[in-house]
């Protein structure tokens, strides 16, 4: 009796262990991803995307993300070249570079997020500023398209010497200045009004006084404006 349930146990043992070798050597890695496999720990090599083998119990895979992010950085404060304050929201977008991707697992485990803090938000915070001082107020708002190119080349050449990141672009999402200025640019611009209409106005008038002048000479007859300069 003692034998037979002994020799139950053994067989669903092995049975056990040929399940385990079957279904844990065997792991798939997508393809927005890169594996990084490690054996007792240890990396070992990055894995492409496809179906792969590895030895249960001593190797294991890490799963390393390739897809392109976005990170939102609120009130980023910054001053115009003309003094302005302003707080932007920035986003920067990016990815992992794929030779970079061991070094990505070494450093952060693999963790995106301990990687943007402690490589790209150092420098987008300082670079940003710097590029947003170059520009008036005026102009930071009409020439946002470049505003964005000059930030993005300034943040892909900060991390040019630590490039696990590929910045794919800078986008300053909105620019909020303060209220006093917001009340400046609104009164300029109602003065600016103010004098387009009285332009017109006086355009109006001339008109109106050119149309009386000739309807009071009647045809042939001497403009009284120009005939004193007669004879």
């Amino acid at each position: 009796m003692n034998y037979k349930f002994g020799g139950t146990f053994i067989l669903l043992l092995a049975g056990l262990l040929v399940l385990t070798i079957v279904f844990g050597s065997w792991y798939t890695v997508d393809q927005p991803q890169r594996g990084v496999l490690l054996r007792n720990g240890a990396l070992v090599e990055v894995v492409q995307p496809g179906l792969h083998f590895k030895w249960p119990w001593i190797e294991s895979v890490s799963k390393i993300d390739m897809q392109t992010h976005n990170f939102t950085f609120e009130k980023v404060n910054s001053y115009s070249a003309d003094q302005q304050p302003a707080d932007l929201r920035i986003s920067v977008t990016l990815h992992v570079a794929p030779d970079k991707v061991a070094e990505m697992y070494s450093r952060f485990a693999g963790d995106q997020q301990p990687a943007i803090s402690r490589l790209i938000t150092p420098h987008m915070n300082q670079e940003v500023k710097v590029v947003f001082g170059q520009y008036t107020a005026q102009r930071a708002i009409t020439a946002r398209g470049q505003l964005n190119a000059d930030a993005a080349k300034a943040l892909n050449d900060a991390i040019a010497y630590d490039p696990i990141f590929v910045i794919e672009g800078v986008q300053i999402e909105d620019i909020e200045f303060s209220k006093d200025y917001i009340r400046s640019v609104e009164a300029r611009m109602q003065a600016e009004v103010a004098v387009q209409q009285r332009q017109q106005e006086l355009a109006q008038e001339k008109i109106k006084a050119d149309i009386a002048v000739t309807q009071a000479t009647g045809p042939g007859q001497l403009d009284p404006r120009r005939g004193a300069g007669a004879g």
